[in-house]
């Protein structure tokens, strides 16, 4: 693709990278096939094609953003499913973000919309206001009909992803040092997280249990709550650059082996930190070097010899999009879970997206529950008897829409190999 910014545009190091990224497009439309808002709206300029030239104008022109501009960018779900499929290396990733920084600092959105992404962004990254503003929810939460019947499709959204019952905060992943059963093999820090330290502690109660019991140290760090993820999505990168930093800081202190982490949206963003900051001379060295130690919790099991085990149970195996299109980590879930004793099926049509997408399932929530009914239609064809994934907005997303229970990978792992058996799974005989 040709572009046509100016010298002094290019002298910007932002508008470089996008103008090198630009340029790799050669237009072939690959990428059409897999975009989900794409199969679903069948409108070019919601095609990773559309929004590459909808970005190319936006930036060269240097303007504030359009509402017919924002509109469209604002439909990507930065699945990057396009980047799978991609033959010309365009790195949709890093073009998307800049684009939704630009529409962040130039764009005004209407007020309702502005203030509810600013309470999103507020509150979500945050685990003890995270928790309060649920509770409310969760009392509010019979008025979802009501709010849907006035229009107010984005509030009902909210409302409707709230879990029944709220989970008891988990006192065993709380920051601290978890010491390895035996011998050590290693110190690992665990990302405790925001959203997912809410909506299932017991995510990060097993991956402890696991990883102690097969010798290793678990660091939980104290300052850091959130990767930055949420609000990096959002445009705000003030503020993820400064989640960043923080967490950048905890682990490089922790002189930890390698950082795990249990959901896959935070693990894509967090092994970016390298690119995010490269800006920075304080912290380019730093992120770069806690990126390269970044682990999914499965790509860091994968490298250990694990024995077989009896796990028994016939599952869906959903590969959420950060997983498999963000860190290309595709296979090595499904090896665990089936040398633990599991039978793991496919899920059809397995590269499209399930419409969690951090916000995304509350700020386009049209779009989010119809890729939604379509992802819960080909699981169920599969008549498993649990869902396995590894991501925490795929698990709430895809249970609101299935009675079938949906676990984190890592929960089956640590009943296979000598945990607790999981609640999710009391109704199974």
């Amino acid at each position: 693709m040709q572009t046509a910014f100016t010298a002094e545009q290019l002298a910007t190091p932002r508008i470089a990278e996008a103008n090198t990224i630009l340029r790799k497009c050669v237009h072939c439309g690959f990428c059409t096939a897999t975009c989900p808002t794409y199969v679903l709206l069948g409108d070019e300029l919601d095609s990773p094609r559309g929004r590459i030239y909808l970005i190319k104008n936006m930036l060269e022109s240097g303007a504030p953003a359009t509402a017919g501009t924002v509109k469209h960018l604002d439909r990507c779900l930065s699945c990057l499913s396009c980047m799978t499929t991609c033959p010309s290396g365009v790195n949709y990733m890093h073009l998307i973000d800049e684009a939704r920084a630009h529409v962040e600092e130039t764009y005004r959105r209407p007020l309702f919309e502005r203030l509810l992404r600013n309470v999103l962004a507020f509150t979500m990254p945050r685990p003890g206001l995270f928790r309060l503003s649920l509770i409310a929810a969760r009392l509010a939460s019979p008025l979802a009909p009501v709010a849907q019947a006035l229009g107010l499709k984005r509030i009902a959204a909210l409302l409707g992803l709230v879990p029944k019952p709220l989970p008891a905060p988990e006192a065993f992943g709380q920051p601290g040092t978890y010491a390895a059963e035996g011998a050590g093999k290693g110190r690992v820090a665990l990302l405790m997280g925001c959203v997912q330290s809410v909506l299932d502690p017991g995510i990060n109660a097993a991956t402890i249990r696991l990883l102690t019991r097969l010798g290793f140290d678990v660091v939980v760090a104290g300052e850091e709550s959130c990767c930055g993820s949420l609000t990096h999505h959002m445009g705000k990168e003030h503020d993820a650059l400064d989640r960043a930093r923080r967490s950048v800081d905890q682990w490089t202190k922790a002189d930890v082996d390698a950082v795990v982490i249990t959901a896959s949206g935070c693990g894509t963003t967090i092994k970016d930190y390298g690119h995010m900051l490269r800006l920075d001379p304080a912290y380019a060295e730093k992120a770069k070097a806690i990126s390269a130690k970044a682990k999914d919790v499965t790509e860091f099991l994968s490298g250990l010899d694990l024995p077989a085990a009896k796990g028994g149970l016939r599952l869906a195996y959903h590969s959420a999009c950060s997983m498999q299109h963000g860190q290309k980590i595709k296979q090595e879930p499904m090896k665990l879970l089936r040398r633990a004793g599991f039978t793991v099926q496919e899920v059809p049509e397995g590269h499209l997206c399930c419409g969690s997408a951090g916000t995304y399932n509350i700020l386009q929530p049209e779009i989010a529950m119809r890729l939604r009914e379509r992802k819960v239609a080909n699981i169920e064809s599969l008549s498993p008897q649990a869902i396995a994934t590894g991501n925490i907005g795929c698990i709430t997303q895809i249970g609101a829409g299935t009675e079938i229970p949906i676990l984190h990978t890592v929960e089956l792992l640590d009943w296979a190999y000598g945990g607790p058996r999981p609640e999710k799974l009391s109704g199974l005989a």
